[in-house]
């Protein structure tokens, strides 16, 4: 009896691969995220060049008077090294 245990998806490196997290404001109708992560997927799937089951979408809403702290912050700011596309304005002035 071998004393490592396997994680689920382990061996599935291939087919894991994107998932995309999307931050923003509530509001939005399930609708709305609904046609946004198909159309992201439709994106990821052409342009990564992956299967369409390997990829994930997510959401996660952030109140307006936490984006600054929560996002802006550490996300954009403390990690412009990583952005591809920088966003135009800056909650703290």
């Amino acid at each position: 009896m071998s004393g490592s245990k396997t994680l689920p998806g382990e061996g599935l490196k291939e087919e894991i691969d994107p998932h995309v997290i999307v931050k923003l404001y509530p509001g939005r109708s399930e609708e709305q995220k609904t046609r946004l992560a198909e159309e992201i997927v439709k994106d990821v799937v052409a342009i990564a060049k992956c299967e369409e089951k390997s990829v994930s979408v997510a959401f996660e809403e952030v109140k307006p008077e936490e984006w600054a702290e929560k996002v802006y912050r550490p996300d954009i700011l403390e990690n412009q090294q990583r952005l591809y596309k920088k966003p135009g304005y800056n909650p703290f002035g």
